[in-house]
Formats: structure tokens, sequence, C-alpha cells
């Protein structure tokens, strides 16, 4: 039997026979049917007047509150009352004095007073000034106390009515008197002459009426402001007591003993604890159900809960206070929910209530909750960490790193050669590790990247077989696994490792490969649940395998297919230096391409573009465009004209497509051509939304072209403009996709500027170019594949090129002939000479007879010996077969055989018919 603290007596119990308790008779009872009464007739004001009239606690409360309301309205008031006097009476003191100051050492005051008349000078501003300062007057008077301002006309003149003797000895005094115009404070300054002498003084005063005015007009605001506080709290009061009245029915002490001792017979009767703590941590109550249940001494109530004894963690939750719901707590052997709540949420005293609930029988059953939880935990990581890349060794390593230490000490993973090249698996291949991973770095399994081929009566081999997984729960008992390598066996046992789970990978039909899964911290064995959950573990990460591996064949026939049709070699010319790299993308292959296109005239024609997207139709439609540039690039066109045959061709491949409506759409693409003339070291460029090359100086200065920027391809409606480039000798020109200056994280100023810092700080080859570039983009591993070509340009030296201006007249023909064989003769080409004579001679004769002036011709020695005849008609000749009979039309005929190339470019100002000749 324990007591309540702050109450006498044992107790009271159960009555014998388990009846129920009857309210007993008294003023309780008859207080409970005065308010059923009252509710009956709906009579409200009854209630009240019942809680004003009674001798109850509620009728008490009510008056108190009354009186200290009153009071403290009572308090509020005189307080305010002499607050305001204090304040007006300061405000009164300080506004006089700097009035008075401030016209005392106004301009002109002092002076003032030496004038015929001070009256009519000083009184208009004194006026002024006490107007403006809302004080009640500013008065000027001579050293004797004559006064030459007043608010009162009448009383200019007469004696000044205060203490003026320390104002004429240099000091300032502030006073309350009694002045002709009623109680009042004012403040005497001296008035100084400009040599500091005092010649009057200046008085500012303020009436105590007019300063204590405040008061007279806030006194009834606080008054009515108390009287609604009055009422409210009335009001407010009376309500309190209502429900005061309401909550205890009008019980008195008596029957409010009896009613506890009821409450006190429940709460010790009820099978479940009951623990109150004070906000202190002092144990305020606890029922016979909680002393058994804690083994609390007999003392336990006044006593603080931590130096009860019980163990640190209750004893903790139970003293914090804190909310807790069904929190399970092992007390003894004992498995108690915990509940607990403050009991001072809805305005109760301060502390917190506990109540205890023994549920031993279900702590087996919370073990077996608590593995399945922590085995649905783990299959949700895997679906989680497992597959996050269409990687096949990544996804295999992730699967490990989900596994240990979770599940198994160590997991390895095997898996067929085939599968980790995206293959079909060849079920009697031997297997390769493709991951390890465990508790401890180095352990005596096989090492990643080693090829294994188990024996027939290994665990593995029988999961392979029967596409089943094997437990082997001892090894030291398995004499198939130790047939494998007895060797290797006896150091993996050695090393701790005593049981195995061997499960294969399996994706529908196919099985890819093996996952092993060894443990050795836990001396106990895997068992056949694990078995489950392994099994299930592997399921999941099937999944992410198999489609890495489909992805990585779909990826690998898109490289090929990219790879077949990107360069594989550079042409010869003699034009350019180059240099080029092509980077994948993270996500597989894209639609960027380059191409180096000899031209015409030792002219070289540098080519870069982008299809947006991944994969085969990216591919295949890079493959379509860049064949398309090399047919257009053989009629010589220039790159604006050339861009817009390859816009109009986008726009015809989108219409074909969605005419078909089976294939898609080329959904972007841009491209940047430019031609080098190596003779006039120009570079013609024009772009179709592709980003602007940069040219590289030979005193390394870095600059990124002014190219008009075009719309992209298949846009159309708008036309391409060019640009045209000088370059010196040496210099260096960039080509690149947006892959390498195009980054989601970073803004594509800031990625230009790494290129520009990467290229200055680059060496003077192409290949060191391109080697600084990719350098400097490789720790940011690009979303987007990166096409990048480099090409330091070279000039046709003048010694090498040679021009002649022929007239229109076919007798000039000879002399061409002529001049070409000397020149051909200094550069030591004799052999060449007969051939060479013969295409100018036809050439030139065509110009002649078909074209028109001005005609010129030009003889290029670079790797090939190019003749060129130029002319301003816009007529192309065309190869045609002459009959037997025709005395003429075997002139191209014959420079088509003679020549290894023959061609025709136009111009700005006509047409050039150029032949090219081998020197090698």
């Amino acid at each position: 039997m324990s007591t309540l603290p702050g109450r006498t007596g044992t107790r009271s119990t159960r009555r014998p026979g388990g009846r129920r308790v009857q309210p007993a008779p008294g003023p309780a009872r008859r207080a409970r049917e005065r308010a059923a009464r009252s509710r009956a007739a709906g009579g409200r004001p009854t209630r009240l007047w019942a809680a004003l009239r009674g001798r109850s606690v509620a009728r008490q409360v009510f008056v108190l509150q009354v009186v200290v309301v009153l009071l403290l309205v009572v308090a509020a008031v005189v307080a305010l009352v002499l607050q305001v006097r204090r304040d007006s009476t300061g405000e009164a003191r300080s506004r006089s004095l700097a009035v008075a100051e401030a016209f005392a050492n106004a301009p002109g005051t002092a002076a003032a007073l030496a004038a015929p008349d001070p009256t009519a000078v000083l009184q208009p501003r004194a006026e002024a000034t006490r107007k403006a300062a809302h004080v009640d007057f500013v008065v000027v008077t001579d050293a004797a106390g004559i006064r030459y301002t007043h608010p009162e006309p009448n009383r200019i003149g007469k004696k000044f009515v205060g203490t003026i003797e320390p104002a004429l000895h240099g000091r300032t005094v502030v006073e309350e008197i009694n002045g002709t115009i009623g109680r009042l404070v004012q403040a005497v300054v001296p008035l100084r002459a400009p040599d500091g002498r005092v010649v009057g003084v200046v008085a500012s005063g303020i009436t105590t009426r007019n300063a204590g005015g405040l008061a007279d007009r806030q006194l009834p605001v606080v008054l009515g402001a108390a009287a609604a506080a009055l009422a409210l709290a009335t009001a407010g009061t009376a309500l309190v007591s209502r429900r005061l009245l309401r909550q205890t029915h009008g019980l008195g002490p008596g029957e409010m003993t009896r009613m506890y001792d009821h409450h006190d017979a429940v709460l010790h009767a009820v099978r479940e604890g009951v623990i109150i703590v004070g906000d202190d941590g002092e144990l305020l109550l606890a029922n016979d159900e909680a002393h058994r249940l804690l083994d609390l001494p007999a003392d336990a109530e006044g006593r603080r809960v931590l130096d009860l004894g019980l163990d640190p963690e209750t004893a903790a939750l139970l003293a914090s206070g804190r909310i807790a719901t069904d929190e399970v707590r092992l007390v003894g052997d004992r498995l108690l929910a915990v509940n607990q709540r403050p009991t001072d949420l809805d305005g109760g005293p301060s502390g917190s209530v506990a109540t205890l609930r023994d549920s031993t029988e279900l702590r087996a059953l919370s073990g077996r909750a608590e593995e399945a939880r922590e085995r649905l935990s783990l299959l949700y990581d895997a679906g989680l960490g497992v597959g996050t890349t269409l990687d096949v060794t990544r996804t295999a390593e992730e699967l490990v790193r989900v596994a240990v230490p979770r599940f198994a000490d160590f997991v390895t993973v095997d898996l067929y050669d085939a599968v980790l090249r995206g293959e079909e698996p060849d079920p009697g291949a031997g297997l390769r590790r493709a991951a390890a991973g465990g508790i401890r770095a180095q352990t005596p399994l096989y090492p990643v990247g080693t090829q294994i081929r188990f024996v027939a009566s290994s665990p593995q081999a029988d999961s392979l077989r029967t596409r089943r997984p094997v437990l082997e729960p001892r090894l030291e008992a398995a004499p198939g696994w130790l047939a494998q390598d007895e060797e290797r066996a006896a150091r993996v046992m050695r090393y701790g490792i005593h049981s195995l789970i061997t499960v294969p990978v399996r994706a529908g039909a196919v099985v890819l490969g093996l996952v092993d899964f060894w443990r050795s911290e836990k001396e106990e064995p895997f068992d056949a649940e694990e078995l489950a959950l392994a099994e299930e573990l592997v399921a999941r990460a099937a999944v992410s395998i198999d489609n890495a591996r489909r992805y990585t064949r779909e990826h690998g026939m898109a490289v090929t297919l990219q790879r077949s049709l990107l360069p594989r070699s550079l042409p010869e010319q003699g034009a350019l230096d180059v240099a080029y790299r092509y980077l994948p993308a993270q996500a597989g292959v894209g639609g960027d391409w380059f191409d180096v296109l000899p031209l015409s005239g030792a002219r070289v024609a540098l080519v870069v573009g982008d299809v947006v997207g991944h994969g085969l139709h990216a591919a295949a439609t890079m493959g379509r465009l860049r064949t398309a540039v090399h047919n257009f690039s053989a009629l010589d066109l220039p790159p604006d004209e050339l861009l817009g045959l390859l816009d109009e061709m986008v726009d015809r491949i989108d219409q074909d497509e969605a005419a078909d409506g089976t294939g898609a759409p080329v959904i972007g693409a841009t491209c940047l051509y430019a031609i080098y003339d190596p003779v006039s070291r120009r570079c013609v460029v024009a772009r179709a939304g592709h980003p602007p090359p940069a040219v590289i100086a030979p005193d390394g200065e870095v600059v990124f072209a002014e190219v008009p920027a075009g719309p992209p391809l298949g846009l159309g409606g708008l036309p391409f403009e060019t640009a045209e480039l000088e370059l010196a000798e040496g210099s260096r020109l960039v080509l690149y996709t947006d892959g390498l200056v195009e980054d989601r994280e970073r803004d594509i100023d800031a990625c230009l500027e790494e290129l520009r810092a990467a290229l200055a700080s680059a060496g003077g080859s192409p290949e060191e170019t391109c080697r600084a570039v990719l350098d400097s983009r490789l720790p940011f591993r690009p979303g987007d594949d990166i096409a990048l070509l480099v090409a330091r340009t070279r000039a046709l030296d003048a010694d090498r090129v040679a021009e002649w201006e022929v007239p229109a007249d076919p007798a000039a023909v000879a002399d061409v002939r002529a001049a070409v064989s000397r020149r051909l003769a200094r550069w030591g080409l004799d052999e060449a000479a007969f051939t060479t004579e013969l295409i100018l001679s036809e050439l030139v004769t065509n110009a002649i007879r078909y074209g028109s002036a001005p005609i010129r011709v030009r003889v290029l020695r670079d790797t090939a010996l190019i003749c060129e005849v130029f002319d301003s008609s816009n007529t192309s000749p065309h190869l045609r077969y002459a009959a037997s009979t025709d005395e003429g039309g075997r002139g191209l005929f014959l420079v088509a055989q003679v020549a290894d190339r023959w061609g025709t470019r136009y111009t700005s100002t006509g047409k050039v018919i150029w032949a090219e000749q081998s020197l090698l």
C-alpha cells in the first residue's frame, strides 16, 4: 500500500464482491441534480447565478479575481496620473529651456537691445517663436529686468517676475513659479553681447496647466479601457467559474474526497502500470502494476526516477518526459511497451505520465519481425543501388557493395566472358571473376579477372547445371567443394570462411554466371531462410546485369557503325598539318563527325558536324550527312552554298521520315565548313548552329573567330553567311563540337575560357594541342561525345606559284606553252613539260574560244602539279566523245586522259578550269 503525496491515510481498495460504487447522497448529488434541471430548462443565467451564490470554490475564485482586477485598474490609473504629471513637468522644463536658449542665441537678438526701440524688433520674433514652439511666453528683458516682449502687450515695460540674478552672472535658471499667467515652469538664460557681456535675459515658460493637458486627455481613455478590462475580466471570470462549476458539479470537499478514492481504487486495480513523474524527475505516483513490472521499492514515490535503480535507458526515458509511443524496453526478463505523454498539454500540471504494458510474449515475434525488416531493407537498397549504370562489371561491383557486410562477409561474382562482351553466354565456357569484395581486402579466394572452370562435383557446377541455388552450411564437410582446389580450399578454411551459398545469375532461361556468398565472422552457418534471401537478391541483380549486357551489345554495334563512318585516315595534302581526336560520350555513341577534304587549287576543306542524340539513329544520320558533305564538296561550292544544300537535304530527310511514319526525324544537327587556300593564306568559314572555331596565332594568342551564326540544319528559311580569315603561316585552326564546351553544371562562358587557357598552354604541334585540350576535359567526363580537329596552316611559297595574263588571241597559246616550259625547267620538272603544255594548250584554247576576258593562267607546284585557267565566263565545259568525222571536240577528252583529276569551280568573277598531275 502506497500513499499519495500530500495526502494522509491509505489507498482505498475495491469493495468485496466487485459491486459498482454508486454516488453517495449529499451536496454533490444535489448539485448535479440542480445542474441537470438547469440544463433542461435552458437557463444559462441560472447556472451563473448559482455560481455566484453558492458556497463553492467557483464563487470564491470569482470574487478573488474581480477584486484583483479592480486593484490592478486603480493602481494603473494612479500610476498613470503620477507618471503623466512627472513627464509633463519634465517636458515643460526641457521645452522652455530649449526655446529660451535658441532665442537668446539667435542672430540679431543681442543687437536688438541696442536699437532705439527693442520692442518693435523683438516682439514679433518672440511671438512667432512662442507659437511655433507651443510655449506660453517668450520674454526678453534688459539687465534691470524690464520686459521688452510679452504675450500680453500691456505688460511690456514692467518688471519681470522671476529670478534673473543667476542669469546676469552667466548661469541658466529653470524654476517653477506663480507668474502673472498662473503656475508655470520657466527657464531664464543670459543674453550676451558679441563681446561676452550679459546685456539682458531671455525667459521662456509654459504653464503646468498646459503641460499637464496630456493627463487630462488620457485619463478618460485609461478609465474607459480599465472599465472595458474590468468587464472582460468579469465575463472571463464568470466563464471560468461556470466551467469550474461544471467540472466539479458543485461538489464539496467530502464528495470530492470520495470521488478521488474511487478513482484511486480504479488506478491501482488496472493491469497496466501507470507512473506520474514531475518536471524535476521526481516520481509522484506509481500504481501497483508499475511497482510489480519495474520492481520499485516501497518508498519510490517522492524520489528521483534516476535514483530508483532502474536500467539506465528506461530511467532516462521516464525522467526525460518526452513523448514515446510503444517503445519497447527490456527490464529484467520482461519486455515492456512504454507510452509516455506530458501532462501539461491542456493546461495541466507540468510533468509526464507513462503507461507500462507487459509484452514479453511478443519478444520472439518482434525479433522475427526485425529480421524481416532488415531483409526487406536489404532488398530495397539492392533495388536502388544495383544497376545504376549500364556497365556489366560495375553492376556486379554494386551487388558486392550492397551485400557486404549486411548479408555476407565476402561476395564474389563470376560471369561468362561473352556476357562481359555483351554477347549471349556459352554454357560450356569457363567463368571469369568480374567482381569480389569483403570485410577484409586480402582473401585466399580467386582474385578478380581469374578464368575459372568449376569441377563437376563443386556446388558452383551443381548450381549452373540445375539453375538452382546451393547451400553448403559447412565447407569442411563438402567434398565437392574441396575437390575444386584442395590447396586453396585449405587456405580458405584457415582464413575463417566456413559457409557458402552459391546462386546462379538467371535472366529468363539464360544463365549469365554465379554469385557466391561466403561467411566467416558469424559462427552460425547460412540457413534456408538466408538461402531464399540470397536467391531474391541475385534475381534482382540479374535483371540489371542482363540489361547492362544488352546495352553493351547495342553500344558495341553503334560504336562499330560509328567508327566505320568516321574517317579512318586523313587524305594527303600539303596545305595543313592535321591532328584529330574523337571521345565517345559516357552515355554511348553520338552523331559527331569531322572530315578533311582536299579541293582543287591545293585548297583543303575542314568539316566538323554534330547530330543531336545518341545511339544507332544518330550514328546513321551522321553517316548520311558526312556522305552528303563529301558529294557537295566535289562540286567545289563556297561554304555558305554547301551549307544551304545540306540544310535542304536535312529538311527532305525529315519530310520523308514524317511521311513514312516509321523513322525518327533529325531533331537537330549543326555543321561548320571551312576552306583554306595556302596560296592566299585565307580561310573562308560558315557555320550552321555550330560553335565558332578558335584560332591560335604563331605567337600563342588564342581568339575565337567571329563567324556569323547560322541556324541549325533543317530549320530552313534563313541564308548562311561566311567570314574570311587571314591566317599567318603556322597558325592553328581549332574546330570542335559542342560536347567540348557545354556542361549542364557549368556556364558556357566558363567552359570557353577553360578551352582558351588549354589552347594557350598547348605545344606548337596539332598533336600536342589535341592532347592538352582533352587533358583539360578529362576530369569532367563529358555527357556528349567530342570531335576535335586541329589544323596548322602552311603557305605555298611564291616561287612555287606561276601566273600569266593571257590575251584573248589564239596566237598567245604558244607563248603560254613556252613560259610554262621554262618554269617547269626551273622547278626541275622537265619530264612533265610535254603533258603540261598539252593540258594548258587545250584549256587556254577553250577559254579563248568559249570564255571571255580577262583570261589568266596559274601553275602551282604542291604535292601535285596543278594547272588552272581563269576566265570571266560562267559557262562550264563538259566532256564529250567526238565522232570520227569531227574536226574538234577532243580537247577535254585528252586532258582527262593525261591528267589525274580535272574539273571546274566557280568564283565570284567567273570560273576556273583545273587539272592535276601527280608528282609522286
